[in-house]
C-alpha cells in the first residue's frame, strides 16, 4: 500500500523529558486516523511534528518520502480552540490564507489580486455551502457565530488550501453534545466526498471508532515513561450500520480493545449519540 505519511523512530524531548521514543507510523492516501490515548502522551505533539511545527529530537517525518520541515499548503490543521481572526468576517477568514500565499501583502495593490479575490471568495461561498452555513453568515464575524458555526468556518479555513492531509487536535471536544454529532457527520462525509487524508485526534473513543477507519492509541506503562503505540485497530466497513454508526456488538468490543490499549488512562468511554 502506498504511503503518504511515515514516522520512524520518533523521538521528542521536553526539558529532559521523554515524550515520545520510538514512535513509528505509516498513514495511507485516503485513510481517516483516529489517535487516541491518556492526557500528556503526545497525541498533539504527534500532530505537530506531521504538521511541520515541531522537529523531533531524533527520527523522521516524511511526508511523501520527503522530510518537509515548516507547514506547507498540502497540510491543513484545524485546532480544539477556533483558529479564526476577530477582526475579520467569515468570508474575510476563509480567503486569508490562499490571498495571503498568493500575493502576501504588497501583491494585494495589483489588478491580478482583485480578480483572484473574486474566485477566492467564491470558492469560499461554496465551502460555506457544503459546511451547512448559510450565505448570510459570510458577512458575519466569528463572535457573532455560535461555537458549532465557527468550528465549520476553522475548517473551511483548511480546506480551501485543498491539503492533501487534514490535521484536527481535539476539534470538537469544546461543542455541546448535539453540536458534536453533527459536525462529526460533517466530517465524515467531507472525508468520503473530497478522499483527503484526515489524523484527528480525541478522547472520545466512540468518536475514534466512528470516525476512523483506523484508531491509534498512544499508551504510556507510567508517568515517567514515554509513550508508544499500543493498538493499531482497523475498523471495517462492514460493521457499520447504515447511518454510518457500528452496531453496538462491535462498538462495544472495539471500545474495550482501546480502553485496554490506554493503558489505564482516563479516556471517555461513551456518549448518547451512539447508543443507537
Amino acid at each position: 500500500m502506498a504511503e503518504l505519511i511515515r514516522l520512524e523512530s520518533l523521538r521528542v524531548v521536553y526539558s529532559q523529558k521523554v515524550v515520545l521514543d520510538g514512535l513509528d507510523l505509516t498513514v495511507a492516501p485516503g485513510e481517516f486516523v483516529t489517535v487516541c490515548g491518556q492526557t500528556g502522551c503526545g497525541k498533539s505533539t504527534m500532530l505537530r511534528l506531521i504538521l511541520g511545527s515541531e522537529q523531533p529530537a531524533a527520527g523522521k517525518v516524511l511526508i511523501d518520502g520527503v522530510q518537509l520541515p515548516r507547514p506547507d499548503r498540502n497540510r491543513g490543521y484545524v485546532p480544539q480552540k477556533y483558529s479564526l481572526f476577530p477582526d475579520k468576517t467569515v468570508l474575510e477568514n476563509i480567503t486569508f490564507g490562499p490571498e495571503t500565499e498568493e500575493f502576501g501583502l504588497l501583491g494585494r495593490l495589483t489588478p491580478k489580486f482583485f480578480k483572484r479575490r473574486e474566485e477566492f471568495r467564491a470558492e469560499a461561498r461554496r465551502l460555506l455551502q457544503q459546511m451547512g452555513l448559510q450565505q448570510a453568515d459570510a458577512e458575519k464575524y466569528p463572535d457573532q457565530l455560535s461555537g458549532g458555526m465557527q468550528q465549520r468556518v476553522a475548517i473551511a479555513q483548511a480546506l480551501i488550501m485543498r491539503p492533501k492531509i487534514l490535521l484536527m487536535d481535539e476539534a470538537f471536544s469544546a461543542l455541546d453534545p448535539g453540536t458534536r454529532s453533527e459536525m462529526q457527520k460533517l466530517v465524515r462525509n467531507l472525508w468520503r466526498e473530497t478522499g483527503t487524508t484526515v489524523l484527528f485526534v480525541t478522547h472520545n473513543i466512540a468518536e475514534a471508532i466512528y470516525l476512523g477507519t483506523r484508531v491509534v492509541v498512544l499508551g504510556k506503562e507510567s508517568p515517567e515513561t514515554p509513550a508508544r503505540v499500543t493498538l493499531d485497530l482497523a475498523v471495517p466497513e462492514d460493521c457499520r450500520t447504515e447511518t454510518g454508526y457500528p452496531r453496538r456488538e462491535d462498538l462495544e468490543r472495539m471500545m474495550k480493545q482501546v480502553e485496554d490499549a490506554a493503558l489505564g488512562g482516563k479516556l471517555e468511554l461513551e456518549m448518547a449519540e451512539f447508543a443507537g
